[in-house]
């Protein structure tokens, strides 16, 4: 087992050649950079406390996000590998987080009252919301609607809409808060109809 070696000046110089070229979309030194640097970032994200099963979809995530930030990188400011590592540490970290954290989506639904057990004087009228909703979702798009459903139906984890959907967590949560947005609006405009 080989160690890690801090890069050369020519190992440096090489890094910042092809992260220039993979601004330019060039995949051939995406992988290149990947083969480089994935020793690496792989033990950047480990010493963050990243679950072995984390770390290749860490890393995916890390490098997507070298791929697109590639021209915003300043050679100025830190090396390629520093750029890179702290990329890597900062998306195993919001990783982490989101593993140890109790999503507040899940504690605010114990508080919305049951429609069945609402008293009169609850001030809500579950009669009129009710095909308000249904009308709003089913104007969704198909594959929204279908998102809306697994999740706050069916109860499947973000984790596991990430993996279904082939998109990164960050993503599913926005497809989600824009699509309960969209519903909200959809339902208030058909009430001040």
């Amino acid at each position: 087992m080989t160690s890690f070696r801090p890069p050369t000046r020519d190992g440096s110089e090489r890094l910042t050649e092809l992260l220039a070229r993979v601004s330019l979309q060039d995949s051939r030194a995406f992988a290149d950079l990947h083969r480089l640097t994935r020793n690496k970032l792989r033990k950047a994200v480990l010493a963050v406390g990243a679950s072995p099963c984390e770390i290749d979809d860490i890393l995916q995530e890390s490098y997507l996000k070298v791929w697109r930030n590639a021209g915003k990188f300043d050679v100025d400011r830190a090396s390629v590998i520093t750029w890179m590592c702290t990329i890597a540490r900062n998306t195993a970290i919001d990783a982490v987080r989101l593993r140890k954290l109790p999503t507040s989506e899940l504690d605010e639904a114990l508080y919305v009252p049951n429609p069945t057990d609402a008293s009169e004087g609850d001030g809500f009228d579950y009669a009129r919301a009710e095909p308000l909703a249904a009308g709003a979702l089913a104007r969704l798009s198909e594959d929204r609607r279908r998102l809306v459903a697994l999740a706050y139906i069916e109860g499947e984890s973000r984790v596991n809409l990430a993996q279904r959907y082939g998109v990164p967590i960050n993503t599913i949560k926005t497809w989600l808060r824009r699509t309960l947005e969209a519903v909200r609006k959809d339902c208030l405009a058909t009430a001040e109809a």
